[in-house]
């Protein structure tokens, strides 16, 4: 997954369309969001005694990512509607 992604920066790079400043931004609060979940995490598993805590919340960030995502969808698919934009579906009775 490293290389992957490794690659897929560079080639944003090569095409200019990639922004550096938001890139190292991102970058640094993504190593700060890391190393203090890790201790959160490590705190968590010495206080309670189990290590499956990382697990139950691995499952909830993706319970919550997956609302998330849905409400964006949701609420882009009402704007567009109330817009009148083309949403890629035709009348199955012209055919």
């Amino acid at each position: 997954m490293l290389f992957s992604s490794s690659m897929s920066v560079v080639e944003y790079y090569f095409l200019k369309r990639f922004p550096v400043p938001y890139a190292a931004y991102f970058f640094g609060v993504c190593i700060i969001a890391a190393f203090t979940g890790q201790h959160v995490i490590r705190k968590l598993v010495l206080l309670l005694g189990r290590a499956s805590i990382i697990i139950f919340c691995l499952a909830f960030m993706i319970f919550i990512s997956a609302w998330i995502m849905g409400g964006v969808g949701i609420s882009k698919m009402v704007h567009e509607i109330k817009d009148g934009a083309y949403m890629g579906f035709q009348n199955l009775c012209n055919y």
